[in-house]
């Protein structure tokens, strides 16, 4: 008896785990694209984070993918709040997966076809998406298994303890009953293996409905020790989502067990239609309903809880870092999402420090120390996306790490030559040379604009235009400088000098146009990193000067 209950619920939950990664994997670049989609308002939010959280069966999966957005900065926190009630309202699909089919229905015959099915197509499949799907089958297959074990276990288990021996009357009673529901989910790690085993419980005659409802409330609760543990030293939107997951959890499992009694009853008149005595589907529509419930209480004030969290939870660390959270690894993706945001800022920083160095301002140390800070955040972001790029799946998000990694070197590059002071003091002396770098300092004034979250258009094709142009301005200035100097009106030195500071404008010129173009969405196609004609010399690592 007890050896089938452990084994049920050891199946039960080994086919969720195969079935939540084999639907991660076949879902790669859709769920990062469903869940930015849905940026706009909160009801939108709630709706679309039920829907992902259903589909792949993991309110975790959504969470962390949530938190990757929040770092990535394609939803604001608020958004991010409103996609975890969704997650908790879509969670309990699996109450209804139980209780409609693993219950209801006799599907024991067809589970054993469907995970032979599912791992052979695993197995012998080359298509990588026909193997997830293989992978979820075989998961889907084992579920029902689980449940059917779990139900032999529950039939002896209910011939030898009565239900009235359990506590289910008065306020201690039900208190009991909920701390040991919250106990099953953290000993299970897995609400719903916890929600299923009630259910069965209840099926089987082992509880009774009112001890089963006290029950699905602590597990409902009992899934938040998981977020805090996950957040503990984990970065400030890591911590954020687990505090919202925290008090929605807690106040709504309050509102539920206050009143207990008389939402049992509610759910009871409306769940006759179902069945006709409560039951398995009573107790699914029970946990619905108090998430809706909870879901329905939020919602008005999701702004200001949003806002009341970020003030607990203020930011904390180097600020250009902070998207760079190990925790996103678990979905590549957002993981590639929030290296890209970092990138970004990075960008913004590097830029800055060389306007400045283009329009003669002398470096101080703070200056320096954010150019350091910056050089610092590419190095992370580096290894970051080294982590994250082995477990990508999907072309486009090859393509995604890919155009980051091409930002990453051309920003390096940049970095490096903002360092180059004895070549910005050259173009200070020299007047053409100069007013190619006060026009270059201009035009970057939108660069600037757009990485720091403007709306308005890329300004890619702006700087490639200049780029170009500079190109071809540098190549018609070198000639005259060397006749120059061919004819004692310049000094040797003073020319070489002056042509090293042209190519240094180009370079800077250079770099900050390929970066932007890496950084578009979507990036570009991937094509072999080559500079056009024009830029020959700058096309190899570590190639700036002209060819002979």
């Amino acid at each position: 008896m007890l050896s089938s209950l452990a084994g049920g619920i050891g199946l039960f939950l080994l086919g969720m785990i195969l079935m939540t990664d084999g639907l991660k994997a076949l879902a790669g670049d859709a769920l990062r694209r469903v869940l930015g989609r849905f940026t706009g308002g909160p009801l939108s939010a709630v709706a679309s984070g039920a829907g992902v959280t259903a589909l792949v069966q993991s309110s975790s999966a959504t969470t962390v993918a949530v938190i990757g957005f929040v770092s990535a900065g394609l939803l604001s926190f608020t958004q991010a709040v409103g996609l975890v009630l969704g997650a908790n309202l879509g969670t309990t699909s699996t109450g209804w997966l139980v209780s409609l089919l693993g219950l209801k229905l006799n599907v024991g015959a067809l589970a054993l076809p469907l995970i032979f099915a599912g791992a052979v197509a695993r197995l012998l499949a080359r298509n990588p998406r026909l193997a997830s799907a293989g992978l979820a089958l075989a998961g889907f297959g084992l579920i029902f298994v689980g449940i059917s074990t779990l139900q032999t276990g529950m039939v002896g288990l209910a011939q030898r303890i009565d239900p009235a021996a359990f506590p289910h009357e008065g306020l201690l009673a039900r208190l009991l009953l909920v701390l040991i529901g919250t106990a099953m989910t953290v000993l299970m790690q897995s609400s719903s293996a916890a929600v299923a085993t009630t259910l069965t419980a209840l099926h089987g005659g082992t509880i009774l409905l009112e001890q089963a409802a006290a029950l699905v409330i602590g597990q409902n609760i009992g899934t938040t020790v998981t977020a805090a543990l996950a957040a503990i030293g984990a970065s400030a939107p890591a911590r954020r989502t687990a505090w919202a997951h925290i008090l929605f959890n807690a106040v709504t499992g309050a509102i539920a067990f206050a009143i207990l009694p008389l939402f049992i009853r509610v759910v009871e008149a409306f769940s006759l239609k179902l069945e006709p005595s409560a039951g398995a589907l009573t107790l699914a529509a029970f946990h619905t309903c108090f998430n809706l419930l909870g879901v329905a209480l939020f919602l008005p004030f999701l702004g200001r809880f949003a806002a009341a969290i970020e003030r607990w939870v203020p930011e904390r660390g180097p600020a250009l870092t902070r998207y760079l959270d190990a925790s996103l690894l678990q979905v590549p993706p957002v993981a590639v999402e929030a290296a890209r945001r970092t990138l970004r800022e990075a960008a913004a920083e590097i830029l800055e420090q060389t306007q400045g160095l283009l329009r003669g301002q002398e470096a101080d140390r703070a200056a320096l120390e954010r150019l350091e800070a910056a050089e610092r955040a590419l190095s992370e972001t580096r290894a970051f996306l080294g982590r994250a790029a082995p477990a990508l799946t999907s072309e486009p998000d090859h393509e995604r790490c890919l155009a980051a990694l091409h930002t990453l070197d051309h920003l390096q590059r940049l970095a490096e030559a903002a360092r180059e002071r004895g070549n910005a003091e050259h173009a200070r002396r020299h007047e053409d040379v100069r007013a190619e770098a006060r026009d270059f300092a201009t035009l970057l004034e939108g660069p600037l604009a757009w990485l720091r979250g403007a709306d308005a258009p890329s300004p890619r094709a702006v700087l490639e235009r200049h780029s170009k142009g500079l190109a071809e301005r540098r190549r018609a200035h070198r000639p005259r400088v060397l006749e120059r100097t061919a004819k004692g009106a310049l000094p040797a030195e003073d020319g070489a000098a002056e042509l090293e500071a042209m190519r240094w404008v180009d370079r800077l010129a250079y770099h900050a146009w390929r970066a932007v173009r890496h950084l578009e969405d979507p990036p570009p196609r991937p094509t072999a990193e080559r500079a056009p004609p024009e830029h020959e010399a700058y096309a190899e690592p570590e190639t700036h000067h002209e060819r002979p």
